[in-house]
């Protein structure tokens, strides 16, 4: 038999994420999500000494922007992006960023940075009177822009990770979770107003 089609592989990743909301663990020696693709960012870094991440910072991303799918945001938080492939990517080729997982479209989610290590996706921020978000933040990205709205297996992977998280990480709340234009107000609008937050509070309530 030849390769799946793509709407096959497509419906397959689907179904198995579908087959696995409710199952999302973290494992606590190596803080990576267990059963996930990993794609592990050198843009990463260790904790301050005693910090512990107490907030979660939900982003939207696209490369290039309005477009979804594509190996480039894995290539962007790998340090790998080809400055040749799209001339939006001249402008960010040099950019040293990650985050610590990302959620397709397909509701498929990559890890690029363990959960118990800094990640580099909150750049100058601020929560609640404290600076440097990146130092006690958790960051997940959501493939997406921020006037296309995002997809169901979006908000239900996004809600079995932070349930996970919050499993994980007894400093976490759910109290605790802002948008980067909340954290970075005029230089950011992701995830944007695209994003349903009562929706997702309904989720993890």
């Amino acid at each position: 038999m030849g390769a799946a089609s793509a709407p096959a592989r497509v419906f397959s990743a689907i179904i198995e994420c579908m087959g696995s909301l409710r199952s999302l663990q973290i494992d606590a020696a190596t803080g990576l999500l267990i059963g996930v693709r990993q794609v592990l960012s050198p843009h990463c870094d260790e904790l301050p000494s005693g910090a512990a991440i107490d907030l979660i910072v939900i982003h939207g991303i696209s490369l290039p922007p309005g477009e979804f799918g594509g190996p480039w945001i894995d290539r962007l938080f790998t340090g790998c992006l080809p400055a040749d492939a799209h001339p939006y990517f001249q402008g960010i080729v040099a950019s040293r960023v990650s985050a610590h997982a990302l959620i397709l479209r397909t509701g498929e989610i990559v890890q690029y940075v363990p959960f118990e290590r800094r990640a580099w996706h909150a750049g100058a921020s601020q929560y609640r009177g404290r600076s440097s978000c990146n130092d006690f933040s958790v960051g997940i990205e959501l493939e997406g822009t921020d006037d296309v709205p995002y997809v169901d297996l979006q908000y239900e992977r996004l809600a079995a990770l932070i349930k996970a998280l919050l499993a994980s990480y007894p400093t976490l709340s759910r109290d605790r979770i802002a948008a980067h234009s909340e954290i970075a107000p005029g230089r950011k609008t992701d995830p944007g107003p695209a994003f349903d937050w009562p929706r997702l509070r309904g989720l993890i309530a």
